[in-house]
């Protein structure tokens, strides 16, 4: 029988709960930071992707050059894990930050003088990629250091939503902005917002310490992450999850312009309103996770999110009424958010800390690198079958994925616990084991 109540924000104080973690000055000033500048990164993809769109009409060089964008995130990753669990996490970033704030003024100068051209967007876009390959990890494994132990599960909640929930806040504000300025100001704003991340991490004061100096080759290391990966089947079957939902979710909100284009027969305002409802449900599920005081019942959240998703997917396939789509935007955006950062979440929580680099870098691998991969494939399907037929199939496959996962869900329960246990995030039962053993000596 379901244990339903894991599913609801189990304290009483729940707004106040949502942001305990902010307790910490060093996670408020990256909080902050993160609000603002991965606001600003999705800003700029969703006036990239309309431009490209705008100069060429072409969904596969649309997917192509959003390829180029992700691949080295899905060739880099796994690397760049091992560089972040070697050395300093915090001015990994800084550098990182400041190379993307290049990339973006730099596209911006082009769009104001007039010379961009397509060509200049893969570059650039190449570029950026092999730098948030190495950003990424980096950023997703920093979170665990800048709160107390008690605030870990809901900083990286918060955290997580944040990340994510900018993934459509910020292309629905991006959409607006291009209507009504054009791509250019979500270019330079996109790079005027890295000044906040930077100059807050510049202000945290960080503890040194020791980061592991393996003697060890890259390969070795790496090889070292894949079998424990391998080896734990609960961090398997969520990164699993979360390679599925890249490829056969998120291509939605890489071809949104398309979707808004053909079925809706809307402009670049109609999608920056549409993207604004993707983003209030995704908000709705940020608020909804961090009000979370444990990370027990995330799995079966997973679960159902998954499904809701993959089935709004599926109604909003064959839908071409402005109203009716914004209506089953919002239950998608909430669905979205809500499985991507519980499994976001979970991952951070049971991978052991000397291997957490290793274990975020894949699941960047999978979000960020599978994306475009499933972009790439529904427009090369779209010459064959229609474009609405993609989007059905594609949510299709979520909900048959939600359905599997529910097949191993109970093992991953299981297996999960004596983690939890054993980092104290299940005080009752860290709290026996420690009695049972005073009673044992």
């Amino acid at each position: 029988m379901y244990k339903w109540k894991e599913l609801i924000p189990n304290n009483l104080s729940v707004f106040k709960q949502v942001f305990s973690s902010l307790h910490s000055r060093n996670y408020r000033l990256y909080f902050a930071g993160q609000c603002i500048s991965i606001t600003g990164t999705w800003m700029q993809q969703i006036a990239m992707s309309w431009l490209i769109y705008r100069l060429t009409g072409s969904l596969i060089l649309l997917a192509t050059i959003n390829l180029l964008v992700q691949l080295p995130s899905f060739v880099i990753s796994p690397f760049s894990g091992v560089i972040t669990d070697r050395f300093d996490r915090h001015k990994i970033i800084v550098i990182t930050q400041f190379c993307m704030m290049i990339e973006a003024l730099t596209l911006a100068a082009l769009m104001f003088t007039g010379a961009i051209a397509v060509w200049h967007i893969m570059a650039l876009g190449l570029y950026v990629g092999v730098v948030a390959a190495i950003d990424a990890p980096a950023r997703q494994s920093l979170t665990v250091e800048l709160v107390d132990k008690k605030d870990i599960s809901n900083a990286v909640a918060l955290n997580s939503a944040v990340f994510n929930g900018a993934r459509l806040v910020g292309p629905s504000i991006g959409g607006l902005i291009v209507g009504w300025l054009g791509e250019g100001f979500c270019f330079l704003i996109n790079g005027l917002s890295y000044i906040a991340v930077i100059g807050a991490m510049l202000r945290m004061r960080i503890a040194p310490k020791s980061y592991r100096k393996s003697g060890g080759r890259m390969l070795e290391e790496l090889g070292e992450g894949f079998r424990y990966i391998r080896n734990f089947l609960p961090i398997r079957v969520l990164l699993i999850m979360a390679a599925i939902i890249s490829f056969f979710g998120l291509p939605l909100t890489v071809l949104i312009p398309a979707y808004v284009g053909q079925n809706l027969g809307g402009d670049s305002e109609m999608l920056g309103f549409l993207m604004s409802v993707f983003g209030a449900g995704a908000l709705t599920a940020a608020i909804y996770l961090a009000a979370r005081k444990s990370v027990l019942g995330l799995a079966k959240v997973v679960m159902l999110c998954t499904a809701l998703f993959g089935l709004g997917l599926m109604l909003l396939a064959y839908v071409h009424t402005s109203c009716l789509a914004l209506m089953l935007a919002f239950p998608v955006g909430f669905g979205l958010i809500a499985s991507i950062s519980s499994i976001n979440t979970l991952l951070q929580t049971l991978a052991d800390d000397d291997k957490r680099g290793r274990v975020m870098s894949i699941y960047v691998m999978a979000m960020v690198g599978m994306t475009p991969l499933g972009s790439l494939l529904q427009s090369w399907l779209e010459r064959y079958i229609s474009f609405s037929l993609c989007i059905l199939l594609y949510g299709a496959v979520c909900v048959a994925a939600a359905l599997l996962f529910e097949c191993y869900r109970p093992m991953v329960r299981r297996l999960s616990r004596p983690a939890f246990v054993k980092k104290g995030i299940v005080p009752e039962i860290a709290q026996g084991l420690r009695e049972a053993d005073v009673v044992a000596s």
